[in-house]
């Protein structure tokens, strides 16, 4: 081979980390709100999330994208997507470490350890599980119905993944998901038009024959799924399987799979239910404090998926850097990207710290308060932290992802079959931010949180550790609860969003990690209100922020 194709001053590929040990901030925040929590499993799933195998199924399940088939070669209706092995793979470990229903069968502390483990593998591939937090979403609200719960609970706890297209008897495990969105509206869903007539009573329960269609139908070979749907009383919740009872395929005509900028393993759908046979959950024509219980909780993960996307984009930036030189010496050393990587792992962290608090606070609330701190207390901030994370947290992803890929030149923006993850991260970043309400949402729920006396005391204790610590929070601090406790204009909504996010990462950076962390944050967010990364202060030591944060020794 001639010398001008000798390749040299590229960096090696990310693969063989363990994206547990490697995450210091995470660790912290863990050991943070559950000290005695047992990490054996999150530090298997981090190696396996590292390895070449894993990061290889994501790229095949990626780049081999989900192919639906209508009808078989006599012309019957089938309505199956076939999915590449890959995707079958990645699927069974996500269930296989307890991401979707597995939680809600085990005690205190098991929705924290799942949130730190949909992080973790939301590194390696978030495709793949949006069935995954759709059946953990929806899997509380089967109690509604005792009937359906006994038959499905288990099923949905269960580890052991079957991908077979084929009736819940038959399978070992089984998924669910959502489907609500229709043509005339996305968030507006009381004005879906999708009809359900009473159909008689059997053992499921009030069963129902829904005609209708939804616009955004995700993973359509789940099991099941909840949907909305008109009936004489209003607007109700559903349960509508892909197999009946007796064997047969329901009436669910899959129309096309959608053409999406990114979360291409994801087989997101346009569906037509023709009679498709539905069984009542709760109340007849209270569907929709159903659907936002259940809301609440995929909000969840789309702020724990966006943090886990920022830190694998953050630790490809860091390993590309340590390794590129650029001007006699390695990017990482250089002055500019010194103060950009310190920036962008001072926002991962934060990332990190916020959306594990509002799994402290699902986690405390669904048991009782066990674990530490006071159930009303935890009650309030789940309610408040939900659309502040989801907002917050989301909302900074496509930039954070930006700024990452910048790191890497145009090595970032390459796709390479696949082999680009960070230009998978880019497409990925923004659907979080839409999927489960989009920014506007977040920040009138946020103002509908605010209602009650009850909000200024509980962010009075979350700040209360970090008080006097630096002037720019206290003067925020003070500034947000005078707003709290005011009448707040719908239009400002979002600008109390992000303060009140900003605050609460201070507050959690200022507990579980070292002070220098704290000061650069509030220094950078606070007292600068930074525009772009890169604006750190001279006097922080940027090295030690970027040190911390490190996915690996060698980088």
């Amino acid at each position: 081979m001639n010398a001008t194709h000798a390749v040299t001053n590229q960096a090696a590929p990310f693969v063989g980390a363990n994206l547990f040990d490697g995450n210091r901030p995470l660790r912290d925040a863990l050991a943070l709100h559950a000290p005695t929590l047992d990490t054996t499993a999150l530090r298997a799933l981090g190696a396996e999330a590292g390895s070449t195998a894993m990061q290889t199924d994501a790229r095949l399940a990626n780049t081999h994208r989900p192919v639906l088939h209508t009808h078989d070669r006599f012309g019957h209706r089938t309505d199956e997507v076939e999915f590449h092995p890959s995707y079958h793979a990645l699927m069974g470990r996500a269930l296989a470490h307890g991401l979707h229903g597995t939680p809600w069968t085990a005690g205190a502390g098991a929705h924290l350890q799942r949130a730190a483990a949909f992080m973790i593998f939301t590194e390696a591939e978030p495709s793949v599980l949006c069935p995954v937090s759709m059946s953990y979403a929806v899997t509380p609200a089967l109690r509604a119905n005792p009937a359906l719960h006994a038959v499905w609970g288990p099923k949905l706890a269960s580890t052991a993944y079957d991908a077979r297209f084929g009736p819940i008897e038959q399978k070992s495990a089984a998924t669910m998901g959502m489907g609500m969105t229709e043509k005339q509206g996305g968030s507006d869903v009381r004005s879906n038009s999708t009809r359900a007539v009473f159909d008689g009573d059997d053992a499921w329960g009030r069963r129902f024959a829904v005609t209708g269609h939804k616009w955004f139908f995700s993973a359509p070979m789940c099991d099941a799924f909840l949907v909305l749907a008109q009936t004489p009383a209003g607007l109700s919740c559903l349960f509508l399987p892909r197999w009946l009872p007796d064997g047969r395929l329901n009436a669910i005509a899959i129309q096309r799979l959608k053409d999406k900028l990114g979360n291409h393993a994801n087989a997101s759908s346009e569906v037509e239910f023709d009679g498709a046979c539905a069984w009542l959950v709760g109340e007849e024509g209270r569907g929709v404090p159903q659907i936002l219980a259940m809301g609440a909780l995929t909000r969840l993960d789309c702020a724990l998926g966006t943090a886990g996307l920022m830190r694998q984009a953050l630790s490809l930036a860091l390993h590309h850097t340590a390794q590129r030189s650029a001007f006699g010496k390695p990017l990482i050393a250089q002055p500019l990207m010194r103060n950009v990587l310190a920036d962008l792992a001072l926002e991962s962290e934060a990332a990190t710290a916020l959306a594990l608090r509002l799994a402290v606070a699902v986690d405390r609330t669904e048991n009782g308060g066990a674990g530490g701190g006071d159930a009303g207390h935890e009650q309030v901030m789940r309610r408040l932290l939900t659309p502040v994370a989801k907002f917050w947290i989301c909302k900074r992803g496509s930039g954070f992802a930006q700024e990452a890929m910048e790191c890497l030149g145009g090595n970032g923006y390459v796709e390479a079959a696949g082999e680009g993850v960070m230009a998978r991260i880019y497409r990925e970043m923004p659907l979080n931010s839409i999927w489960e309400g989009a920014g506007n949402i977040m920040a009138l729920d946020l103002l509908r949180a605010l209602r009650g006396s009850d909000v200024a005391p509980a962010l009075e204790h979350e700040f209360a550790p970090a008080r006097g610590a630096h002037a720019a929070f206290d003067r925020a601090a003070a500034a947000v609860l005078q707003h709290i406790d005011g009448v707040f204009a719908e239009g400002q909504a979002r600008g109390l969003a992000r303060d009140v996010a900003l605050l609460l990462q201070a507050s959690l950076l200022h507990r579980q990690a070292p002070g220098a962390v704290f000061d650069a944050f509030c220094d950078a967010r606070l007292a600068q209100a930074s525009d772009v990364y890169g604006l750190l202060p001279v006097r922080h030591d940027l090295q030690a922020l970027i040190n911390r944060s490190l996915p690996t020794e060698t980088c």
